[in-house]
């Protein structure tokens, strides 16, 4: 057995619920939640920041605003069981791959473009 057999057999499959994302995304995360003996569903509505990795460990990052305009991220695995479902509201036009330059702004600043 080579690397890459050995690779793809620990290789988990891929939630079939999560589109294809890109950075500046408008996305609703909605993850599945355990209270007690009770399972409801959360959601999670931001832009995303940036998409990492590849394989197992692939993750995105989602950003939004709280009340008191708090900014909130959650990191959030590509292949996690625990996502209900992705659903991309609007892709924005971003010029870079890392949208860090966000967390310094507020207001109409923080907007972005949408791309068509």
């Amino acid at each position: 057995m080579n690397h890459t057999e050995l690779l793809k057999s620990v290789q988990a499959e891929k939630n079939a619920n999560i589109p294809d994302l890109f950075p500046g995304d408008n996305v609703s995360v909605h993850t599945k939640i355990k209270e007690g003996d009770r399972e409801r569903i959360q959601e999670f509505k931001g832009v995303v920041l940036y998409v990492r990795g590849s394989g197992n460990d692939a993750t995105f990052t989602v950003r939004r605003v709280a009340s008191n305009g708090i900014g909130v991220e959650r990191t959030f695995l590509f292949n996690s069981p625990r996502i209900a479902k992705v659903v991309v509201e609007r892709h924005n036009k971003v010029r870079r791959a890392r949208l860090y330059f966000l967390r310094e702004r507020t207001g109409k600043s923080a907007r972005l473009k949408q791309r068509f």
